[in-house]
């Protein structure tokens, strides 16, 4: 007897369920598509990944079982490692948050502007994010010769007296990156916001005078802000995941490996252990790492957009 009651919700669950796929089965046949392929191209690696990291598989011989050795190695054992852990958290908490906030204040500034002004200066914004020669303006101005548009400008105004070896000192490497990633950012983020400025119901706006908000900062907080959630947490993400995998700009721009690994970052180890050595386990611990941070990362800045308004 005390079985019927649960057989009869659970019938009751699936009939709801069946009705709503009944429903809106136009809808789940245009997003199969895309959950097949998100399915097969990010679950199922994820999934292949975390198990490939308890073994020890060089592409040639069959995984072997190892247990947590991968983990222990990369904590223990691998000084490299733990270098470009340092230099990924130092990048992303720098880059991360600085690119978020200007990728929002440019949208909310060029939002007020006129549409074809803001078509305009959206797209010179955006430029960079796009453009294929970005590494080589930024190799020709950090050049490490006397003809280098920085080392040119510093010996012309006496502030040096010989050229300074820009991409080859690890003093400089990591700032760089870091000015380029933040040149970089104005990317999807910036667009997601201007579209999420743009979509706001306007007449929140009025309800929020008439209950007593006076200021435009007020009417950010309030209502700007609390509209745009979706967006905002899409850009957060965004920028997350390129903030932590940087790994391109290193690569192109200051060579691989780096000098005293002052460049090295988690994805740069991870490209030298999957593509270069071909220890496949060792990779995928890494990789397994890296999305933990960024899973844990997202979470918090989950948690804090859902203060925004408060």
């Amino acid at each position: 007897m005390r079985g019927f009651p649960i057989s009869a919700i659970t019938l009751k669950k699936l009939s709801h369920i069946k009705t709503e796929l009944r429903k809106n089965k136009h809808a789940l046949v245009l997003m199969a598509p895309y959950f097949l392929i998100f399915t097969v191209f990010t679950v199922i690696p994820v999934f292949m990944s975390v198990i490939l990291s308890f073994t020890y598989f060089n592409m040639l011989e069959f995984p072997r079982f190892v247990g947590w050795d991968n983990y222990a190695q990369l904590f223990v054992a691998d000084d490299v490692f733990l270098i470009a852990v340092k230099n990924t958290f130092l990048f992303a908490f720098i880059t991360g948050p600085i690119s978020y906030v200007a990728c929002f204040i440019f949208a909310w500034l060029i939002n007020e502007l006129p549409p074809k002004l803001r078509a305009v200066l959206t797209l010179i914004l955006y430029a960079p994010s796009i453009a294929g020669n970005t590494y080589l303006i930024w190799q020709t101005l950090f050049s490490s010769d006397s003809y280098g548009f920085m080392n040119s400008f510093l010996i012309k105004w006496g502030f040096i007296l010989e050229p300074i070896q820009w991409l080859q000192d690890p003093r400089y490497m990591l700032p760089i990156l870091m000015a380029v990633q933040l040149w970089l950012s104005l990317g999807t983020s910036f667009l997601a916001f201007i579209a999420g400025l743009q979509n706001v119901d306007r007449t929140l706006y009025e309800a929020g005078a008439i209950d007593g908000i006076r200021n435009r900062w007020q009417e950010l907080w309030f209502i700007t802000l609390p509209a745009m959630r979706p967006q905002l947490m899409f850009g957060a993400v965004i920028q997350i995941t390129s903030a932590f995998a940087v790994a391109e700009i290193s690569i192109y721009m200051i060579g691989f490996p780096s000098v005293d690994y002052a460049a090295h970052t988690i994805v740069t180890h991870l490209v030298d252990y999957g593509t270069i050595r071909f220890q496949m386990g060792y990779a995928s611990a890494i990789a397994t790492i890296l999305f933990a941070i960024m899973m844990l990362t997202n979470l918090i800045t989950q948690k804090l957009l859902k203060k925004v308004g408060e």
